[in-house]
């Protein structure tokens, strides 16, 4: 029986069991003995511990970084880190990919709200409530798009390499965890999207729409868009002040957890 130590820090060890944290205080990250037969690479050993490899960006053994492929060796102690914001790593240490050039998303069922969140704020964000898990896998890797999920055994197959696990059960919360994983803020497209189908919204004049809006937009509002998909109208309403005072919210609190 070979035997290695382990060490998760940070928000990696959400995915631990009691078992694994027990006598821990809190912030600190215990190392445990994890015993195998055979071979075994990093990725084998790490999601034995239902750790997916999405969420793991550098692996250290001897002050030394190795990737997901790496045989591990009995008496070994492997250090296991998250994305860290201010942890500056080589590209050839990382191992979660860098972003695309434009970001991208593909979301699961159970969040739907967080979906209308993203493409509000621009975000092309492909979501339907019944995907099923390969063809999510699929999307995510080949588009290829962030996978945003609350599955975790979807973020263990092997071809999903960009990834989140999202914790919260609440959608603001949730965008909130998005931004600040991605460092999205700087990254927000100009240009929004239908929180309905997804397609980039275009401008219209208020007097080809004229017949369609109520009296009180008639009224107060001069600016429109219109997706030209599901044909719908949007304007700068009570839904688009409560999104900029969220985004707001937001950016306050990942400053002030960034100093």
């Amino acid at each position: 029986m070979k035997k290695v130590q382990l060490r998760f820090y940070g928000p990696l060890r959400d995915f631990l069991s009691e078992e694994h944290l027990t006598g821990n205080l809190p912030g600190q990250s215990k190392f445990f003995i994890y015993k195998f037969q055979g071979r075994q690479t990093t990725r084998d050993i790490i999601e034995a511990q239902r750790v997916p490899h999405t969420a793991v960006d550098l692996i250290l053994i001897r002050g030394k970084p190795v990737d997901l492929s790496y045989l591990v060796q009995s008496g070994e102690y492997l250090s296991i880190y998250p994305a860290w914001r201010n942890f500056e790593l080589s590209p050839e240490d990382k191992l979660i990919p860098v972003l695309p050039a434009e970001t991208k998303f593909v979301l699961d069922a159970h969040l739907g709200k967080l979906a209308s969140y993203l493409r509000m704020l621009g975000f092309d964000t492909l979501y339907r409530n019944d995907f099923d898990d390969p063809e999510l896998a699929s999307l995510a890797s080949e588009t290829p798009r962030i996978l945003l999920t609350r599955d975790r055994g979807l973020l263990m197959r092997r071809q999903v390499k960009l990834a989140y696990f999202v914790r919260s059960d609440y959608p603001a919360v949730q965008l909130e965890e998005v931004l600040e994983r991605f460092e999205l803020l700087e990254r927000i497209p100009e240009i929004r999207r239908c929180p309905v189908c997804n397609r980039a919204l275009e401008k219209v004049s208020k007097q080809e729409i004229l017949d369609r809006l109520e009296p009180l937009t008639k009224k107060y509002y001069q600016k429109f868009s219109r997706c030209p998909d599901c044909n719908k109208i949007y304007w700068q309403g009570s839904h688009y002040k409560q999104l900029e005072e969220l985004l707001q919210k937001i950016e306050k609190k990942i400053k002030f957890i960034s100093k």
